[in-house]
């Protein structure tokens, strides 16, 4: 410590004392008396910006970091404080500037190294975050958080086996978090990949280690992660809710609110989704068609601003639109406050980019989660999760944190103004113009060794049939080509389809005849996009809401025979109708015959439902009720 101005002293001492017990209003109270006694104190500067994080007073934090890294630009200390303050208001490009600014010839440990490549990272620089990670592993080569960021990095750059390198060290250098969090990467890279070599047991390593985590080796998981493994509700469930206890850790929740405003119901939308995105596909009509009379939409946007169609769509769809990428969690939920949000609808849940933890502070009397993750959050600041009688059954109300909201039909909402292109001739897709094709269009982390047994089943049982999938990476298609060979299914019988803009991958998807459904992580706007092409969806509904979304699709479609009882009931019908080209022809004719029917594809419909269930939250709330699970007509 620099030796202070005598009168400082004793504030000081006092600062230092309440920071070490917790009083974070009383240690920035001595350390600003101090610093009236000393302005040029970098260290007193310092202390009362960590003194200010620590009471999530996050601009004077940072007005006061930046004071301190100002007077001292070569401490590490006041540059990582000052990281810190502004990575806690996302304004990342400015946190990984801080680092840029360190003088070349200033210290650098690990942990500074660690931290400025997460700076980099976070602000999207990639490749530069490569280059100070692997500096930092030559300064301490077992630092398992630094093999594990590294490995998020490569992962971004899409070199998978890296990836799944930096995350196996991890995994073998640490026994706590990082090897739960690099365990759940790994296993999902592999799925990614198609690697299945160590599949097995790596998922078993995982699904053994979630029955042993608490709130500290847990904290930093994403339940994200479970939902393509066979993870049990029960788990899913519980590490939704240790990630959310450790997300909100320390957040009080607002006083409640006074009397409310007169008016509309007010309805907030939190998402990093309104851009080109699929949640912004499928919830674009559903805000074109709300009743403007009844309700008032606000956007609470920290998404891309891509300047796509679709977004200036979403924009104009809604009331106001309100960009909260650079405000803190505090500062939006007190925004939504004196906004006089009635209901919080967060559409993330524990996806990435989510910032639903805002919602811990209570900044609305209802809270509810929707469509962006299709499991519990585990939260309990989230009152409602809205789901269906197929996919959220009441009967499997115990799986959930929160209270279950049906619609009558379909959770998921859709888009008539999708594209419907003509499709293009079979030859120019690759597709022989005799054969019937079996198509899956899935991420291939959803795809798994079980799977590919039953698809191989169907195909050894239908010789006409072709398996139709999307190219997604280079690794992932031969390692399918050469799983596929070995359950005897041969290369000539697999297609591979590019990505495709959305209009001409719905184009294309009119060529097939049946789309085989993954689970435990079911095709969701992907098989709402086949049921608009009149492609029929083939699914196993099981025990989770992602295992369930397919058959409350097909069940919307009037199609609830497709969602079959078991694997071996899902075989034979696969087979069945790769075998009947006419029966497949008949179903694909009564989807495209009968599609703006459809309840899946009714956005007016929808759309009444949808504003009667907010609705009925809405009067409860009013009424002085509590949540209760809202079932369809009740």
């Amino acid at each position: 410590m620099n030796t202070l101005h005598p009168g400082a002293q004793r504030h000081w001492h006092h600062g230092v004392q309440a920071l070490r017990a917790g009083q974070w209003q009383e240690a920035a109270q001595a350390f600003t008396d101090g610093l009236r006694q000393d302005p040029a104190d970098a260290l007193m500067w310092l202390n009362l910006a960590r003194a200010q994080l620590s009471d999530n007073r996050l601009e004077p934090a940072t007005d006061a970091a930046r004071r301190a890294r100002d007077l001292q630009p070569a401490n590490p200390l006041t540059v990582r404080m000052l990281a810190e303050c502004l990575s806690r208001q996302n304004r990342r490009e400015e946190c990984a500037a801080v680092f840029d600014a360190y003088p070349a010839d200033a210290p650098r440990d690990a942990d500074f190294l660690n931290a400025q490549g997460n700076a980099l990272f976070q602000a999207r620089r990639l490749h530069e975050a490569v280059d100070i990670f692997f500096k930092a592993l030559a300064l301490q080569v077992d630092n398992a958080l630094v093999h594990y960021r590294l490995g998020l990095t490569f992962r971004d750059l899409a070199l998978n086996r890296e990836a799944t390198e930096c995350f196996r060290t991890a995994i073998a250098l640490d026994d706590g978090a990082v090897r739960l969090l690099s365990l759940s990467l790994l296993v999902h890279e592999s799925r990614q990949s198609c690697d299945w070599s160590t599949l097995e047991a790596d998922t078993a390593a995982l699904l053994a280690a979630l029955d042993q985590v608490n709130d500290t080796t847990g904290q930093m998981l994403s339940p994200f992660a479970l939902l393509a493994v066979d993870a049990t509700p029960e788990q899913q469930r519980r590490m939704g809710a240790i990630r959310a206890r450790s997300l909100s850790q320390g957040v009080v929740p607002l006083p409640a609110p006074g009397p409310r405003r007169p008016g509309r119901i007010r309805v907030g939308y939190l998402s990093s989704d309104f851009h080109h995105h699929a949640t912004a596909v499928l919830m674009a009509e559903l805000l074109e068609r709300r009743d403007s009379a009844r309700f008032e939409v606000t956007l609470y946007c920290h998404s891309l601003d891509d300047g796509t169609p679709l977004m200036h769509r979403i924009r104009a769809a809604c009331d106001h639109h309100v960009d909260v990428r650079h405000l803190s969690n505090e500062d939006v939920a007190r925004r939504m406050r004196d906004d006089g949000i009635d209901i919080a609808v967060d559409l993330k849940g524990h996806t990435r980019g989510s910032r639903f933890e805002l919602l811990a502070w209570r900044p609305a009397p209802v809270q509810v989660t929707f469509l962006g993750y299709p499991a519990s959050t585990g939260a309990d600041f989230i009152d409602y999760l809205i789901g269906d009688p197929v996919v959220t059954p009441l009967a499997q109300a115990g799986q959930y944190s929160e209270h279950i909201a049906q619609l009558p039909h379909s959770y998921q909402p859709n888009d008539r103004q999708r594209p419907l292109p003509p499709c293009p001739p079979r030859a120019e897709l690759g597709l022989p113009e005799d054969a019937v094709v079996l198509c899956c269009f899935n991420q291939t982390y959803k795809i798994s060794p079980h799977m590919l047994d039953l698809w191989a089943a169907i195909l050894h049982g239908a010789p006409r049939a072709v398996l139709w999938m999307l190219r997604w990476n280079a690794h992932a298609e031969a390692h399918l080509t050469q799983e596929l060979a070995a359950r005897g299914v041969a290369a000539e019988r697999i297609v591979w389809a590019p990505k495709r803009t959305l209009e001409d991958h719905i184009a294309r998807l009119r060529a097939a005849d049946l789309f085989l459904d993954t689970w435990p992580c079911n095709a969701h706007t992907t098989a709402s996009e086949a049921l608009w092409a009149a492609v029929p969806v083939l699914t196993v509904p099981g025990p989770t809401f992602a295992s369930r979304v397919g058959a409350s699709l097909v069940t919307a479609c009037g199609l609830p025979d497709l969602a079959c009882a078991s694997e071996a009931d899902y075989v034979a019908l696969g087979t069945a109708l790769a075998n009947d080209p006419g029966l497949l022809a008949h179903l694909k004719r009564e989807l495209d015959s009968h599609r703006l029917e459809l309840p899946l594809f009714d956005t007016d419909r929808y759309a009444r439902d949808y504003e009667a269930l907010l609705t009925r939250m809405f009067e409860r709330q009013q009424a002085g009720l509590p949540p209760e699970h809202l079932p369809p007509g009740a």
